[in-house]
């Protein structure tokens, strides 16, 4: 088929989805796209076509081509937000610092009652974790382990980003949970193991009223050379 009788036949199709083109020919006329991009006058809707989809490419090459500063992708110029006060102070602070580690917490005794009590809450009483005896004849590490979201739920705690009377930002207004980027448990935490956390500042982003951090979060094991959890950490200060 001629490629004018082809655009003929998709005109209606084409003019709803231009981009798709090219991904409709087939192999051997793919082979002479380039050839077509240079004789597209020979018919207007071709012509057309190539011109949106040059369009969408540029401004797609526009939107990518973002600047970095200390290895952070810096946003277009009009959607940089402008901080002010206490919380310019404190980007500036935490910027000078990204890369550190900004704490290492306290160990913390994790306990076959603290398991059994997760175990209440979540509904989540499976024997490798709640079974002592079934653990010793039958689990490869010969005894109960905490549940990985356990470990999780004591991040506050472990990274003291709780403690009221001492605040890890004392000028923030209000301190955000965002979410979590990605989480791995590479070793489990056994019953009556000590834990504690060692967090690394990755980066700060100025928001809409405030800050976001992401945080590099290493959950350790006393007496284990691998983590029991290793967390990226999304949180939100507004001022």
């Amino acid at each position: 088929m001629k490629v004018v009788d082809f655009l003929k036949r998709k005109r209606e199709i084409l003019a709803q989805h231009p981009f798709e083109l090219k991904d409709w020919l087939s192999p051997a006329i793919r082979d002479y796209w380039r050839e077509f991009q240079q004789k597209a006058h020979l018919h207007p809707l071709l012509g057309r076509v190539l011109d949106l989809q040059g369009d969408s490419q540029s401004m797609l090459q526009q939107q990518g081509a973002a600047q970095a500063v200390n290895g952070q992708p810096v946003p277009p110029q009009e959607s940089i937000i402008e901080l002010d006060g206490e919380a310019a102070t404190l980007f500036a602070t935490l910027q000078a610092r990204i890369g550190e580690e900004t704490h290492v917490g306290e160990w913390l005794h994790v306990s076959q009652q603290m398991i059994d009590q997760f175990a209440a809450v979540t509904g989540d009483h499976q024997w490798i974790h709640t079974n002592p005896e079934r653990a010793v004849a039958e689990s490869p590490f010969k005894t109960t382990i905490a549940h990985g979201f356990l470990t999780l739920a004591l991040l506050p705690q472990l990274t003291g980003s709780v403690d009221e009377a001492n605040p890890e930002f004392p000028t923030a207004r209000m301190v955000v949970n965002f979410g979590l980027d990605q989480v791995r448990f590479p070793y489990p935490v056994k019953v009556d193991s000590n834990i504690r956390a060692r967090t690394k500042l990755a980066r700060v982003t100025p928001i809409k009223g405030g800050l976001e951090l992401l945080k590099e979060i290493k959950v350790e094991i006393e007496g284990v050379r691998r983590p029991g959890c290793v967390i990226e950490s999304v949180t939100r200060l507004y001022f």
